[in-house]
């Protein structure tokens, strides 16, 4: 995020400037676009033994001769150390028994082996996302949905990003899930994407729930209803935009194998793992599909099976990943890896798990704050306890949505709820004057002996409206996970069963969701001993928080950073430069393209190169040549590749121009392409297909040259863009904010004369009085008196430390030093800036663009009439980034400077460079110098 490589920066800032997506969310958004465009997608094995998190100083551990040659050579084992090294919250180290196994090196290690047994096996990407309850991964998915279609617009070709998506839920929630994934139609992508573009992409998206559970009638070719709704969408090859929602069931079945032995099931068996069969080969034609797995636990029963129908589809067309999403990324039984005859890697969590986002930490910030109370009593005690303490505290509690606050009772048998619980909850609440048959629903699937009660469903339903006035929801096998219910505010598991064991978190959860944003919301979780004791234990395990910690922990809170501009009162004036620009005029060389001539000239079936490897024995004898074996490339068909020419020329080139050749075109394609073993049409790698289309995309077009102008240009541009001033979110006491929010207010206060309803009404009269004596009146003490000198807008966002020291501890003091001489402002924010500096190299007589230049500060003077005198523009940068920025820098030190001076007729500007490589005292000598030196004070 802070490299000068990174390309998504102004994005992450319109969604912290839109104040949608919780901070969850935009952090999991973070993350999946690094691994998308820094890594590649790339698997994550591949990603750990190419040593793309690598950062272990191995120089300064010490190492037998043979570990440290293998550990600097090999990246894997250098991770897998790395890996090994980590501490726990209490400063444990994770594996120390694994370190001493890879430093000693007793027996060789396969690390690239056991890296891809860590993670499955798989050849494609498989991510994880863990986010607890309530912190919205149903909008999460719709944003990577959006995000993925944003980026593969603009870069149609490139595999990273899925054209196509797969949403599947796991089979036994399906009644929970589906309905909710739903939700996924409502996202608004205005909330991560600016307009028009927003729109654009919605447009685009077409939903399709594979929910229907018959087989289509009088259909020979379509059995399969869910099949025949992906099968409409034709041509399949040109698909974009497809969003299918199904269960995980509807592609995984027992049965998973063409090859079996028919003759083992009935005739509806067999019908069944037909339709199931179709709708997997139809999913496997889908191009560039990423499948998306919800509750991904849940999928652990058929984990192998969906990782064969991967793994199958993945061989079909260019199939972009799988990303999966759960709150409980956690294991039921221990997984080990092998990585000597003597030792094992054991895990008790899903490895690709790529972003978590702790329980604790969303409590106080998207979630209700619980109290969590427990009784070793007995079930009619704990729920009378629980139902009055409820109504003690919630009683009256209606939401701003107008929903009022609820409790669930969970009963574990239908019997236990009408015969004990029922009638106890009754007398309950008519003791606090409720009606029990408006306040209380019982929902149940029903049994012989109680029937499922008339309209609960419909009432269940409809407990998150402002017009349900239920309060206690009895519940039987119902409600554990995926019940959705923000205006639940309490939780009673009163016995042992009422939830299986392996559920109580998330059960004693469910109440946890915070109806209104950012607001102090509290919950009730009362347990019986048993559930009390286990849910300790799954805190523990699944959480690393113990239950007291849960009990009384509130995440820091998410606040709103009011921010004020101050250019008016400051008066700062816009910063008036030169700047460089360079222009290229196109000349066109002759008047008629000739494309005719171009396309059936033989010399635009250009060959690849090929690689030639050498032989040779141990004395050097050369035994021999030959060319490396290209393999055919990925699937492609005629009319997909003249829709890639024509998108390739960035709308320069039409369809319909192609289509004027489509006969000498075919005759091309057909050379530059051959049929598999299936009949489907491949590449050819024996060509060279980018530089084929590009000649292709020529022959459309006169022959042109280029002429290069180069000039330097007066420019005025203002320090800070009003409009895009807005308040983002951030954690309270955020240190990349500076000044804190208290500082920030009073200095906006003091700007507005605030100082005089700081003091009591006494006081005031006091001063009045005074002043018709004719005494002098003493000003007020000016707490933040370098506010006339700097602060152009409040509060600043410092993207580094050093940027924060630099203007924290070095250059306020001198601020009170130089008081109205000097100014200091803040220029680093290139989102509200307008002060940037295009930056070239020359490269023999040419110049190339490199960038935009974003100085960190402006150290500044001004005449008598407020105008801007001298400018030393200062640039703090760490060292690990000083490299990449080394030819903006030079060019700002040498051309900006000196042709800026020139134009100016005297020292106009000066470049102060400070490095991180500096301490602290040099940094400031240095700039104190530069400040004595330049404006001669």
């Amino acid at each position: 995020m802070k490299s000068s490589d990174c390309t998504i920066r102004e994005l992450i800032q319109y969604i912290y400037t839109k104040n949608k997506m919780r901070d969850a969310q935009i952090e999991a958004i973070k993350i999946y676009l690094f691994l998308k465009i820094a890594c590649g997608n790339k698997p994550l094995w591949q990603l750990f033994i190419e040593g793309r998190f690598n950062s272990l100083d191995l120089c300064t551990m010490e190492l037998t001769v043979e570990a440290r040659e293998i550990l600097t050579t090999n990246k894997a084992a250098a991770a897998l150390l790395e890996y090994s090294l980590l501490k726990d919250k209490n400063g444990k180290q994770l594996a120390p028994e694994l370190e001493k196994v890879i430093k000693s090196q007793r027996e060789y290690i396969n690390y690239e082996d056991v890296f891809k047994k860590i993670f499955y096996g798989v050849n494609y990407t498989d991510y994880l996302f863990s986010l607890p309850m309530g912190a919205g991964k149903t909008y999460l998915m719709a944003a990577f949905i959006y995000l993925d279609l944003y980026f593969a617009q603009n870069e149609p070709d490139n595999p990273a990003f899925a054209h196509n998506f797969m949403v599947l839920a796991p089979s036994g929630l399906k009644s929970s899930i589906i309905p909710s994934l739903k939700n996924i139609q409502e996202f608004n992508p205005t909330w991560i994407i600016p307009e028009p573009t927003a729109s654009n992409l919605r447009r685009i998206i077409k939903f399709e729930i594979l929910d229907e559970q018959k087989s289509a009638k009088k259909s020979n070719l379509i059995r399969n209803p869910n099949a025949q709704k992906i099968n409409n969408h034709q041509p399949l090859e040109d698909l974009m935009g497809l969003v299918a929602i199904t269960n995980a069931e509807k592609v995984i079945l027992d049965r998973v194998d063409k090859d079996e032995d028919t003759n083992i099931f009935d005739k509806e068996e067999l019908v069944k793992i037909r339709i199931a069969n179709e709708l997997r080969d139809i999913i496997g034609k889908i191009p560039h599909l990423a499948v998306f797995i919800d509750e991904v636990h849940h999928a652990a029963d058929g984990e192998i099976k969906l990782r064969q129908v991967v793994e199958e589809w993945t061989k079909k067309h260019s199939f972009c990943g799988v990303l999966g999403f759960s709150g409980t990324p956690y294991l039921e039984k221990v997984e080990s890896v092998k990585l000597t005859d003597s030792f094992l890697i054991k895990n008790t969590d899903l490895s690709n798990v790529v972003y978590y986002y702790p329980l604790i930490k969303g409590v106080g910030n998207f979630l209700k704050v619980p109290e969590v109370k427990y009784a070793d009593n007995d079930t009619e005690t704990i729920v009378k306890n629980g139902v009055k303490e409820f109504l003690d505290k919630y009683r009256n509690t209606v939401y701003a949505n107008g929903t009022c606050a609820k409790l669930a009772i969970y009963c574990g048998k239908i019997e236990t709820l009408e015969e004990l619980i029922y009638p106890l909850v009754t007398i309950v609440v008519s003791e606090y004057g409720l009606n029990p048959t408006e306040a209380i629903l019982k929902y149940h699937g029903g049994n012989k002996a109680y029937p499922q009660p008339e309209g609960s469903e419909t009432e269940f339903a409809s407990l998150d409206t402002d017009f349900s006035k239920i309060r206690i929801v009895l519940l039987v096998q119902i409600g554990k996970e995926g019940w959705d219910c923000k205006s639940l505010t309490g939780v009673i598991l009163p016995q042992k069963g009422v939830c299986p064991t392996n559920m109580v978190l998330q059960t004693s959860c469910r109440c946890l969701r915070q109806v209104v944003k950012n607001t102090d919301e509290t919950a009730l979780i009362w347990l019986n001993k048993f559930n009390a004791d286990t849910l300790n234990k799954q805190l523990k395990q699944q959480q690393n928080i113990s239950l007291q910690e849960f009990n009384k922990g509130k995440h820091q809170k998410t606040i709103l950073v009011e921010r004020f501009s101050r250019m008016e009162k400051l008066k700062v004036p816009p910063i008036d430069f030169y700047q460089l620009k360079v222009s290229y005029q196109t000349l066109i060389t002759e008047e008629h393209p000739h494309t005719n001539e171009k396309l059936t000239d033989e010399n635009i079936l250009v060959e690849a190169d090929t690689t030639l490897i050498h032989k040779q024995d141990l004395e050097g004898k050369t035994l021999g040549h030959y060319l490396v074996e290209t393999e055919i490339g990925e699937y492609i068909s005629f009319r997909q590749w003249l829709y890639l020419i024509a998108k390739e020329s960035f709308r320069t080139l039409t369809q319909e121009s192609l289509t004027k050749y489509e006969d000498i075109l075919k005759y091309i394609f057909d050379r530059i392409t051959v049929k598999d073993e299936t009949g489907n049409t491949r590449y050819d790698n024996h060509y060279d297909q980018d530089n084929i289309r590009s000649l292709i995309r020529k022959a459309f077009v006169p022959k042109r040259d280029f002429s290069v102008k180069e000039e330097v240009v007066p420019c005025e541009a203002s320090l800070l863009q009003i409009e895009k001033l807005v308040s983002p979110i951030a954690v309270q006491g955020d240190k990349p904010f500076f000044p804190s929010q208290d500082t920030v207010k009073t200095i906006v206060d003091w700007d507005a004369n605030a100082q005089n309803n700081i003091l009591s009404p006494e006081e005031l009269a006091l001063i009045e009085k005074m002043k018709k004596l004719g005494y002098p009146i003493p000003e007020p003490t000016d707490p933040h008196p370098e506010r006339k000198q700097t602060y152009h807008y409040l509060p600043y966002r410092f993207d580094s430390g050093l940027e924060r020291e630099f203007f924290k501890d070095s250059v306020l003091p001198i601020l009170k030093e130089y008081k109205s001489k000097l100014e200091v402002y803040f220029n680093g924010d290139d989102t509200l800036t307008d002060f940037k500096i295009d930056c070239y190299k020359q490269t023999g007589k040419e110049r190339i663009y490199i960038g935009k230049y974003v100085p960190d500060f402006l150290l500044l003077s001004r005449k008598d009439d407020g105008t801007i005198q001298q400018i030393i523009i200062v640039e703090t940068k760490g060292e690990g980034f000083a490299a990449k920025f080394a030819d903006r820098r030079q060019f700002m030190e040498t051309e900006f400077i000196r042709k800026n001076n020139e134009r100016f007729g005297y020292e106009r500007f000066r470049f102060l460079y400070l490095e991180d490589t500096l301490t602290k005292e040099e940094r400031e000598k240095k700039t104190i110098k530069a400040i004595k030196e330049f404006f001669n004070i």
